[in-house]
């Protein structure tokens, strides 16, 4: 079965759901309006010249990325959205236990949550997929490069699915259940090909998938050069310790990342306003912690030592305003 087929059938058993998706069968008919148009007009015999082809192409490139550009926010927006909220209620506890109770939302059994975390793994797979196609059917279309700097561009907006934190927080909730099913023998798992694997000393959360796809994600902290610990991604889809990135944003554990002035870099590219909206990744958190516990209670002990010094520092800086003022 053709992919366009395959993703047009899976997106209307979607319909139910309200999920947004990618219009493939329409941005293909613009590629082969696009086609035909450059044949008809360039080259010999109805050939294409690709050594006359232009960077840009008049003829699509005015509705085609606007539009691809669009479903890919939407499409990254839901699943983010989401997720978010799948986990939310997987990490509920105490007060917030008790309110999504009296909201309903517990009342879905285990199985029900662990079904919807497969489904938006999927969701985001397929997506992932069909817009990797289509900018390759671009770029073969146009004797070019474009369909591929589009990519890095929409990496740069962050709307590259496989770069979502949530992406790696359904992978680690996976593999966080995957532990309770040895020890309990009852909760069942999201998918295979998943696993937490070192790579010469270097923690590596990896997951092998259909078509291809697969995610790889460092664990190491680019700051400390250690294993991620109480691990936060940026806006821009890194990953460092809680403690290393408040220190990269100059500000301290108390005040957190979102104290951030907004022209912050990020350590690793250098993007600017990453900070505001960082990712506490509390499944990776617990995941880390079980598979690494003496060097988890290590770092506790560090950061517990650092918080407290902070803490002494900012009321001595207060005491002193305080003084100064009087």
């Amino acid at each position: 079965m053709k992919f366009c087929k395959k993703y047009r059938e899976y997106m209307q058993g979607q319909d139910q759901e309200k999920l947004p998706g990618l219009g493939f069968k329409k941005l293909k008919k613009m590629l082969k309006k696009c086609r035909s148009d450059l044949q008809s007009g360039n080259g010999i015999d109805g050939v294409h010249d690709n050594q006359t082809c232009p960077d840009h192409c008049p003829v699509c490139d005015g509705t085609f990325f606007p539009s691809l550009l669009k479903e890919m926010s939407a499409v990254v927006g839901c699943f983010n959205e989401r997720a978010q909220k799948l986990l939310d209620l997987h990490l509920a506890s105490g007060f917030r236990k008790y309110f999504f109770w009296l909201k309903g939302k517990l009342r879905k059994n285990h199985g029900t949550l662990i079904q919807e975390g497969k489904d938006l793994v999927t969701y985001a797979l397929i997506n992932a997929i069909a817009i990797r196609k289509i900018l390759k059917k671009y770029d073969k279309v146009h004797y070019s490069k474009q369909g591929q700097a589009f990519k890095s561009r929409a990496q740069s907006m962050h709307i590259e699915i496989l770069q979502s934190p949530w992406l790696c927080e359904l992978m680690a909730f996976h593999l966080n259940l995957r532990e309770s099913k040895i020890k309990s023998g009852k909760a069942r798992a999201l998918f295979e090909g998943c696993s937490l694997t070192c790579n010469e000393g270097k923690p590596l959360l990896t997951c092998e998938l259909f078509d291809s796809v697969k995610v790889d994600i460092d664990l190491t902290c680019s700051i400390c050069l250690d294993t991620v610990f109480d691990p936060v991604s940026l806006n821009c889809g890194h990953i460092f310790c809680y403690m290393c990135g408040c220190s990269a944003a100059e500000v301290t554990i108390i005040d957190g990342l979102k104290a951030a002035e907004p022209k912050a870099k990020c350590p690793l590219c250098r993007e600017t306003g990453v900070y505001e909206g960082a990712v506490h990744l509390e499944e990776l958190n617990i995941l880390l912690s079980r598979s690494y516990p003496e060097y988890w209670e290590e770092r506790l002990q560090t950061e517990r030592v650092e918080r407290v010094r902070q803490a002494k520092q900012h009321w001595e800086n207060l005491s002193r305003a305080i003084v100064m003022g009087s």
